[in-house]
């Protein structure tokens, strides 16, 4: 009796002290196994969506994709795994693979460079807000679980001939496997791969890694970059009136048109704006990417999306620059993580807690703030000035603390950034009090603006991409552009314009109304903020111009 008493406490003394004798190429090769079979389920479920499972061909399919994917990490890894590396690697690509395969299991993310991009630029805030149990639960079970077993191997001590010998004899093998594979299986998966190429963001932890020694390259290659002048000839035509401009340009965060109140949603999330009778709703406007990192720079841009190019972004300048060539004071306020080089040649001041302290619960500040800083930045000044707002907005997951407690309208609210633990309703309910709050935001800009007697003022409000809500198991945005759901390309425009705007712009209103219901992008606003300020340059594009037909019927 006490023999079977004792028996597992010595099972787990066994198990504890067991340490299993590994060559560095027999413990490479078990970790790209796992991470194959474990860390790329995202994957599988795309690659074998439509699929026969009960066919004898889809798992035939299914075993030559995984020897190439599982020898194609083996021979990338090995090559720099060393007996006194090996353990440190493979810690460090579990962590990333714990990470990378917690967003694409659980908010359908893509690991492009775009997405890295997103990943470099996220400041503490942000990041504190996806440290979720779930996460950690996450991590405990594909991070600390492996690390654990990795650092219980001993690995096989050997000279360095036998080494070479080993190493050469598993490469060898390694990569007879891959070309069989390849033969097998090479109708369908070329076909698979080229017909979907977004499915390599998928493989773990390889999308990460290539994505990130592309987002680290180009970062590094534009470090000392001097930016190139565009419109350096701009110039402000002559007008009518002798008031100074003041246009806001309110750049929205994670705003998707699907929930904008003035689109014809459901909901009313809009109603201030709707009461507000000098309000242009655009209510067909997509956007130039699906992540910040990409929109920012983009609508703020010479070339638009069919041209963009991130190192385009980075070594010219931008449109805040056209204008301050042609004497408009131009001021950046922010209350995100950064202007992604967009500001960088004008004036850019960011939210201070301290300062709108009341407004700042735990450090960040609600975008009520912004409103109080434009009050400011525009009696600091009667110059023509443009003053652009980049807003918190709706910035996923956290959107029940993108506004105060007396937005919450539409209940239950998520009260999670961990959206696993939430409904769709929910989700979806404080995803709409965050646009109720942008709403009286927007209400707050436009009757500050319309107390500025001194100035001709308008605004203009444009959200930089849209969110996935859980539709096709999908949520936050970043999914390459070409294979995105339209609530992370479809996006909300508003205009609002003073009547001494108008008139001393030469607009005719009920012609811009006409015009709202066209379709437009955020390739539109460059040209579009240059003729409605009367900037004159040789690069701008009257046909990208929103309002220049309008002015032509009011000349």
């Amino acid at each position: 009796m006490s023999t079977l008493l004792s028996l597992p406490s010595k099972i787990v003394d066994t198990v504890w002290h067991y340490r299993p004798l590994f060559s560095t190429e027999k413990i490479v090769l078990w970790a790209v196994v796992i991470f194959s079979a474990f860390y790329n389920v995202p994957f599988w479920q795309q690659v074998f969506t439509g699929y026969d499972l009960l066919d004898v061909k889809t798992w035939l399919t299914f075993a030559n994709m995984f020897l190439v994917i599982t020898c194609l990490n083996y021979l990338t890894f090995i090559s720099i795994a060393f007996r006194t590396l090996v353990k440190p690697l493979l810690t460090l690509l579990f962590l990333i693979a714990a990470f990378v395969s917690y967003f694409t299991s659980y908010y359908g993310t893509y690991f492009d460079t775009s997405m890295l991009d997103n990943v470099l630029q996220t400041d503490t805030n942000e990041a504190q807000e996806l440290l979720t149990p779930g996460l950690l639960i996450h991590l405990v079970i594909f991070f600390c679980l492996p690390t654990i077993m990795i650092w219980r191997v001993k690995i096989t001590p050997s000279t360095w001939k036998k080494a070479m010998l080993r190493r050469s004899a598993y490469c060898l093998a390694s990569t007879a496997i891959l070309l069989l594979a390849i033969c097998l299986s090479y109708q369908d998966v070329s076909s698979l791969m080229r017909n979907n190429k977004e499915l390599r963001y998928l493989i773990t932890p390889g999308n990460y890694i290539v994505s990130m020694a592309q987002a680290l390259s180009s970062q590094h290659a534009s470090a000392n970059t001097v930016r190139s002048p565009v419109g350096e000839d701009a110039s402000i035509s002559s007008q009518v009136g002798d008031k100074p401009t003041l246009l806001v340009i309110v750049v929205g965060e994670t705003v998707r048109a699907a929930n904008w109140g003035l689109n014809g949603y459901e909901r009313q999330t809009t109603p201030k704006l709707a009461k507000q009778p000098d309000v242009i709703n655009f209510s067909d406007v997509s956007s130039c990417g699906t992540s910040t990192a990409v929109s920012l720079p983009c609508m703020f841009s010479l070339p638009g999306r069919a041209d963009y190019a991130k190192s385009y972004a980075q070594q010219h300048e931008s449109l805040l620059d056209v204008l301050a060539h042609a004497g408009l004071e131009v001021t950046w306020l922010d209350n995100q993580s950064g202007c992604k080089g967009v500001c960088d040649g004008v004036t850019t001041k960011t939210l201070s807690p301290e300062e709108y302290a009341s407004l700042c619960p735990d450090g960040r500040c609600l975008d009520e703030a912004l409103v109080q800083a434009l009050t400011k930045q525009i009696s600091d000044t009667s110059a023509d000035q443009v003053v652009v707002l980049h807003q918190q907005g709706n910035h996923g997951p956290s959107y029940y603390q993108r506004y105060p407690a007396d937005f919450e309208r539409f209940v239950p609210a998520c009260a999670s950034a961990d959206l696993a633990k939430c409904s769709r309703e929910d989700i979806t309910n404080s995803y709409d009090n965050a646009i109720l709050y942008t709403d009286t935001v927007l209400d707050q800009v436009i009757e500050t603006l319309k107390r500025q007697d001194g100035y001709a003022t308008a605004m203009i409000y444009l959200s930089d991409h849209g969110e996935s809500l859980g539709e096709n198991g999908i949520y936050l945005h970043g999914i390459p552009y070409a294979i995105a759901p339209d609530k992370q390309t479809d996006v909300p425009m508003v205009w609002w314009l003073s009547s001494s705007f108008s008139q001393q712009q030469g607009l005719d209103m009920s012609c811009l109304r006409q015009v709202s219901d066209q379709a437009a992008s955020h390739d539109n606003l460059f040209h579009s903020v240059l003729g409605l300020l009367g900037v004159v340059t040789d690069v701008y594009l009257q046909k990208k111009d929103i309002s220049q037909t309008c002015r032509s019927l009011a000349n």
